[in-house]
């Protein structure tokens, strides 16, 4: 895989004619996009969708699943029949294991969703668990490891831990990236380009950052570049 298929952009804009502007400006310098909720719940988001699948652009739907099994077991059999690459759920037992039987066969590849990259221990505390941020993580993510799932979305604060304790067969998304001297926004565990790939990530996913940058397709290169650097 090259390095710049390393970076996934994430479509975080209201509406496909947003989206379809900004893929525009990226040009042949990005190859794989995240849509999601915002836009996939828009009118024509799944849509489009289809569309960047038909131009030979890699897609990752961030849609989160989580409910009782069988709703989940039949919403992932739908989405593995657009033509997407990734999906994310929620890493709860139940939801894992009802998602991988309902793609089953299929190419679509499942990323469980240990602990939201804007959460906190204090979060997590007032939400009910025990467990604070970093154990939490690693324990489903070996819950995850067990059931079967191709990958997992994780901070890379914890990624490295990560990758010690599922070896590397795993496939490890790291959001929350923010280039050196970048705004936080609403992310709380969050690291550089360079730091997640050191730490053993194998995609970074990039909204803010390139969306809101006054050159996108130099933002998005200055990422990639980095990426390569920090590869070796």
């Amino acid at each position: 895989m090259k390095d710049a298929e390393r970076l996934i952009v994430a479509l975080d804009l209201p509406d496909p004619g947003s989206a379809r502007k900004l893929v525009e400006r990226l040009g042949a310098s990005v190859n794989f996009y995240k849509i999601g909720l915002q836009l996939a719940y828009g009118r024509g988001g799944l849509s489009f969708a289809d569309e960047l699948a038909a131009q030979g652009k890699r897609i990752f739907l961030d849609l989160k699943l989580h409910d009782i099994g069988n709703t989940v077991k039949r919403a992932s059999a739908q989405l593995a029949r657009r033509g997407v690459e990734f999906l994310t759920i929620h890493a709860y037992p139940q939801t894992m294991a009802a998602a991988k039987e309902g793609t089953a066969g299929t190419g679509l590849k499942l990323l469980a969703v240990t602990a939201l990259t804007s959460y906190s221990d204090a979060d997590l505390a007032e939400a009910g668990f025990r467990l604070g941020a970093h154990d939490l993580v690693l324990h489903r993510a070996a819950q995850a490891k067990a059931l079967g799932i191709d990958g997992l979305i994780a901070s890379a604060q914890e990624i490295a831990d990560i990758r010690r304790a599922v070896g590397s067969e795993m496939i490890l998304v790291a959001p929350g990236i923010r280039p050196e001297g970048g705004e936080r926004g609403d992310q709380k565990r969050v690291a550089t380009p360079a730091a997640a790939i050191e730490a053993g990530a194998d995609y970074l996913v990039v909204g803010r950052p390139i969306i809101e940058a006054p050159d996108p397709r130099a933002a998005a290169e200055a990422i990639q570049l980095e990426i390569a650097t920090a590869r070796g």
